[in-house]
Parts: structure tokens; C-alpha cells; sequence
């Protein structure tokens, strides 16, 4: 069987779905600082023990708490206070993935191929993706945290600091431009000892933690980076050709968080801001990660809660410098892509192909993030 385990931000642990019994070892396959955990194995009908890591020194996910534990029973929810790291005590864990999920190399058809007709910058081209890991959620706010905590204490400057008015531990961090998510790529490949990818420098010497300054990436290192846009946007179409949104043609605000306008024809609302996005009773809002279901890829909230930034700058046309792995425009351009819509943006802006763009020193309420790393 497979049992998928969603932590929200007080510990509630709600098992969301059982399928048919497999003859197999139990195994950890998928493990998020963001709160989710997939394990496969378990029988239906028997309890699992689950633990939490209560710091971040070291690999996050070996430093666990082996005294404190909580019993959860398939089909049973729970509350307890406590931090946000888990694991299911005595499953072994994969960690090559560590909360990201693969995405398969190929070609496929990036831009506007159903020809809406209000998507004027996005010619259909093909391009080909090579394979990379993705993070299954958005950077989180307690994610974002804990790694500001280490790079501060390692020289890091992050202007920011996701300080978002309806930040919360398991919601989306906001609020964070395009700057501050690079350094925070940086922090997060040295905590988990993987090589930069960022840098100050042409030759790639000196690793990129201060300041807004020229930008240079090792895509050959393997640590944490933004998605270029050609990998956002085979990642959000989830192995799907020629529709719209992550899942066919049409949206509603049961599959995503975004603000319902009725004249749309394929926006099936309702209307109005999404009741689902509240923090602290504050509405509206983003919605806590892993809210609605994911996509083919298993990939979570790829349309609507918050545009995400990507590495390219803006620019057209598609395919740049070249279509084999495209990494975007020159920095003549100015504004860097953001994808996916947002929960205070319209049907439209959800859809795969749209594009969105803003000066890299822009924070807003309405923009996030997740991680990419190469194989």
C-alpha cells in the first residue's frame, strides 16, 4: 500500500490515502522539511511511530529526537506541538531526493499551443529539458527560517528575510525577491554540503552571499538553484501536452488558490478570493502547502498560492541561448520570469504558459519560491 502522510504547521497528521498492499520492505520515498512524507510498505490496519528532528545542525533529517514520539494508526488524525521534521521510525529514508521529486528529461511543447489568444509573448516552441530533481512543495515559511538562521551565522546578507504580513510555519514563504532566493539557495547547498551554484564572479571562485550584483550560475555544481523557465514549465505541466493548467483545460478553487472571475470560460470558480486562503484568520491569503492535489509529477501548487521566481530574464523569444536546455534572454532585458499565478491574481495568470516579470529587487506579497537540482 501507499499511505501519504501531510504534517501541518501544529503537528496534525492526517493519513490521506490508501491503495492496494504491496509486497515489499517499508520505505521513506519522499521526506520535506515543508511538512510532507511519502511511505510505501505499511500495512493497512497497523500504527506507525513518528518522530521529528528538533534542530538543524547537521543533515537535517539525522538529528531526530528518538524520546519523543507519537503513535499515529491508519485512518486516525492527531494534534501535538511540535517541530516541523519527520520521519517514520524504523523506515529507512531515501534521502537522495530529500523533499523533491524527479523530473524525466525530453522535449516537449513550451508556450501558448491551445492559442489563447490573450498570450502574446508566448510562442510554442520545443525545447528539450534535461532531468533534474524539484522540490515537491514551495520553500516554506519555517523552511525559509531555519536556513536564514544558518547563512546569517555564515555571513550571509538576506535584505528580506521572508517577512511577509501572512507568513506562517507551513505556509509559502512571501515577500522574498529574487536575490534573496539565490543567496537562500546558496545557504541551503552549504548546510546540506553540496557545492554553490551562485557567484560573483565569472569564474565561479566566489560564492554569492551579499549585495544585488551580477549573477553568474555553475549549473554543472550540485547544490540548490532556481528553475530555469523551460523547468518550471515542464515541471508544472506534470507529463501533459497542450493544456492549460497542470491537469487539462479548465480551473477551479478546489484544484488551486487564485481569485475567481466569472467571465472567464474556463475559470469554474467560485467567485471571489478563495476561501481556503486564510492565515491567522486573515483573509485573503496563501493557502499551507500541499493544500490541493498534486500534479503528474507530484508536484504541488504549480498554479495559483504564489508566482515563483525562475533564473531566466525576461525576454522573447523561447529557446534562448539555445532550445537544448535554455537558460533565457541576456540581462539586457531587466526583469527577471515569475510563474504560476498567485492567490491574489486571476484564473488567467494560473495557466502554464503565462509569464510573468519584475525587477529582481522586488519583494511582494505575492511572489515565492521552490528549488531545483541537477542529477
Amino acid at each position: 500500500m501507499k499511505l501519504l502522510l501531510r504534517f501541518l504547521c501544529l503537528g496534525l497528521v492526517v493519513v490521506a490515502g490508501v491503495s492496494q498492499v504491496r509486497a515489499q520492505a517499508p520505505v521513506i520515498s519522499s521526506l520535506s522539511q515543508n511538512g510532507v512524507l511519502t511511505c510505501s510498505g505499511l500495512q493497512p490496519g497497523t500504527t506507525a511511530t513518528v518522530e521529528w528532528a528538533s534542530s538543524l545542525s547537521g543533515p537535517w533529517y539525522t538529528n531526530w529526537d528518538n524520546l519523543s514520539s507519537i503513535t499515529v494508526a491508519t485512518n486516525s488524525a492527531i494534534t501535538a506541538s511540535v517541530p516541523m521534521f519527520y520521519r517514520v521510525r524504523g523506515v529507512p529514508i531515501d534521502t537522495t531526493t530529500n523533499g523533491m521529486t524527479l523530473i524525466p528529461a525530453g522535449s516537449f511543447t513550451m508556450g501558448n499551443s491551445i492559442n489563447d489568444s490573450d498570450i502574446t509573448d508566448a510562442k510554442p516552441t520545443n525545447v528539450f529539458v534535461s532531468a533534474f530533481y524539484m522540490d515537491i512543495n514551495f520553500v516554506s515559511y519555517g523552511q525559509w527560517t531555519n536556513i536564514n538562521a544558518y547563512a546569517t551565522a555564515h555571513g550571509y546578507s538576506l535584505t528580506n528575510a521572508g517577512a511577509g504580513k501572512n507568513s506562517a510555519t507551513n505556509q509559502p514563504v512571501q515577500t522574498v525577491d529574487w536575490f534573496d532566493c539565490v543567496k537562500w539557495c546558496n545557504a541551503r547547498s552549504q548546510l546540506a554540503g553540496l557545492v554553490p551554484v551562485y557567484y560573483t564572479d565569472a569564474g565561479l571562485t566566489q560564492i554569492y552571499t551579499n549585495g544585488e550584483v551580477t549573477v553568474y550560475q555553475n549549473l554543472a555544481a550540485n547544490g540548490y538553484r532556481l528553475p530555469t523557465e523551460a523547468e518550471w514549465e515542464k515541471a508544472a505541466r506534470g507529463g501533459l501536452s497542450g493544456k492549460r493548467f497542470p491537469w487539462g483545460d479548465t480551473i477551479s478553487q478546489s484544484q488551486a488558490n487564485y481569485l475567481s472571475y466569472g467571465s472567464l470560460s474556463y475559470d469554474l470558480g467560485p467567485g471571489g478570493y478563495n476561501a481556503i486562503g486564510s492565515v491567522g484568520g486573515t483573509s485573503p491569503a496563501t493557502s499551507a502547502v500541499g493544500s490541493f492535489a498534486p500534479n503528474g509529477y507530484g508536484l504541488y501548487d504549480m498554479a495559483g498560492n504564489l508566482w515563483q521566481w525562475c533564473w531566466d530574464w525576461y525576454g522573447t523569444p523561447y529557446g534562448q541561448p539555445t532550445t537544448n536546455n535554455p537558460t533565457g534572454a541576456g540581462s539586457g532585458s531587466g526583469t527577471r520570469v515569475l510563474r504560476g499565478g498567485s492567490w491574489g491574481s486571476y484564473a488567467y495568470s494560473s495557466r502554464c504558459a503565462v509569464r510573468g516579470t519584475s525587477n529582481p529587487n522586488a519583494a511582494n506579497a505575492y511572489f515565492g519560491f521552490r528549488c531545483v537540482r541537477g542529477l
